[in-house]
């Protein structure tokens, strides 16, 4: 063959061939592994709520028709005075408050705030920089926390404690010091003694009195020290002040604001859900060191628009006309104490009756108390004899072998609620 020939040879045409069958594309796609949602560190931190397993059989129990007598969350259950409802009412209706609210509160209700603080602890304060108002006291301690807190810095905190005290610490990546409450005097040497020996050194102090849980109580001359070893080793005081309106037997809660100097280490959280019987309201104060006041107002400026223009409303009436009622309803509270307690007593339980507060502290008795998990009786309670508390373990290692009960029922329901458990029990 010549060498022409094998030059015109179809054969080593290097153009495509359109009649070769096409390569098929895949039809579907590769199996995906399962989509992970990762959360923030802090997110991790928590623990499993540890009211989730009562809440539960609390719901389904309701759901089949049980009568559960519910002693375990202080949720009032009275209504506010029926002004303040009217005046939201009235408030409400006037379309110039349904825009945004400022987040630090409208100035009239920081001014009846200052009022209250003047007429009942002797305290002044500038509504203008010394007090913010709160989306309800929870919320303004948690913004406080994001900021005063962060990475390597240590709160101490009460123990037992509310869990907001450990948590929202936590949530703004600080760590924790937990001190017994039970003894005002021990607690004051145990933060001096934190104080001296942990590097770095504690940068806040949280106290909470009246207690929630223990109802734990203390004197005026408590909030002096306080002050004297926040200036010695330079650590932040915030007051969480929740129950300061609900009090028995001629008790008055301290405010650690009327303590001298104690404007300038730290502030004080109330609020009006309590003895103003206003909890779904939301609405909470912050008052006392300016720098901390601007530090949270500075917070809620990113997180929020402030409260609903016509509760700030109602809640000035409520400040300036009800206070009366507010001192009757801490007479509520005594009476559904004394038949809680008293109840109690006649089973045999060791329960001594709160100056303050909103919940009765009772120790387990024997023989569950040794049988068995506080969390465990409490199901036992709930599962048997309808009756629902807050196992004293939810509230921190401290609290394990008690129970809180809240005093939200009345009268004949917390007796029946005695009747229940003593059946419960045998």
């Amino acid at each position: 063959m010549s060498d022409t020939a094998s030059l015109d040879d179809s054969s080593l045409d290097d153009s495509p061939n359109i009649d070769a069958p096409a390569i098929d594309a895949p039809t579907t796609d590769p199996v995906p592994a399962p989509f992970e949602v990762k959360f923030a560190s802090r997110v991790d931190r928590l623990p499993p709520y540890m009211f989730g397993r009562i809440n539960n059989s609390l719901y389904q129990k309701r759901r089949a028709g049980d009568d559960v007598i519910d002693l375990g969350m202080g949720n009032p259950s009275d209504p506010p005075d029926p002004i303040v409802i009217q005046k939201l009412h009235d408030a409400s209706s006037d379309p110039g408050n349904h825009g945004y609210s400022k987040s630090n509160g409208i100035a009239n209700l920081r001014r009846e705030v200052a009022g209250k603080y003047y007429r009942k602890y002797g305290v002044r304060l500038d509504p203008d920089s010394e007090i913010i108002s709160c989306l309800g006291s929870k919320e303004g301690f948690s913004h406080m926390c994001l900021a005063l807190m962060g990475p390597g810095d240590t709160a101490m905190i009460p123990s037992p404690y509310f869990p907001v005290h450990m948590y929202g610490v936590i949530l703004a990546s600080g760590n924790v010091v937990a001190l017994d409450v039970a003894d005002p005097d021990k607690f004051l040497r145990n933060v001096a003694y934190t104080c001296e020996n942990m590097m770095p050194a504690p940068k806040v102090l949280i106290v909470n009195y009246p207690h929630n849980p223990s109802s734990a109580v203390i004197e005026p001359d408590f909030f002096v020290e306080v002050v004297r070893l926040a200036k010695k080793y330079g650590f932040m005081v915030i007051h969480d002040f929740a129950y300061a309106d609900v009090a028995f037997d001629g008790y008055v809660p301290p405010s650690f604001l009327a303590a001298a100097g104690a404007k300038d280490v730290g502030v004080e959280f109330t609020t009006m859900s309590k003895g103003y019987n206003m909890a779904g309201w939301r609405v909470g104060f912050c008052a006392g060191n300016a720098d901390m006041v601007r530090g949270l107002g500075t917070i809620k400026g990113y997180y929020d628009y402030g409260m609903f223009q016509a509760i700030q409303i109602a809640a000035i009436v409520a400040l300036r006309e009800t206070e009366a009622n507010v001192e009757k309803q801490s007479e509520i509270y005594q009476g559904r104490r004394d038949v809680l307690v008293n109840g109690l007593r006649r089973l045999g339980w060791k329960v001594e009756p709160p100056k303050a507060g909103m919940f009765v502290w009772a120790e387990v008795p024997e023989p569950w108390r040794s049988a068995m998990s506080t969390m465990d009786f409490a199901m036992k309670l709930l599962e048997e004899g309808n009756v629902a508390v807050s196992p004293g373990s939810g509230f921190g290692a401290a609290g394990e072998g008690f129970l809180r009960m809240s005093l939200v029922e009345n009268e004949h329901r917390l007796r029946q609620a005695v009747r229940q458990i003593s059946k419960c029990l045998g």
